[in-house]
């Protein structure tokens, strides 16, 4: 479960964002955000969502289930 930590903290670094500047766009405080990027909170299912989207990425890969850093299609809207 490592994985998921380096990545966060590895793709915000490859985009030269601080935590303080991407806490602003999560809506969520550095130092809470900093204690996930060390894997010393878990991270909240709807906050993975969040770093995949910003990122354009797939919660897969910020999981360490694939590799894959491109983001899944978008699902289909249901008729009714």
């Amino acid at each position: 479960m490592l994985v998921v930590y380096e990545r966060i903290r590895n793709i915000r670094e490859d985009k030269d964002l601080s935590q303080e500047q991407l806490c602003a766009h999560l809506n969520c405080k550095q130092r809470t955000y900093s204690d996930y990027e060390r894997g010393k909170l878990d991270i909240p299912t709807a906050l993975l969502i969040s770093l995949a989207d910003f990122h354009q990425t797939s919660v897969d890969y910020l999981l360490g289930r694939t590799d894959q850093k491109t983001p899944y299609p978008p699902r289909a809207k249901k008729r009714s």
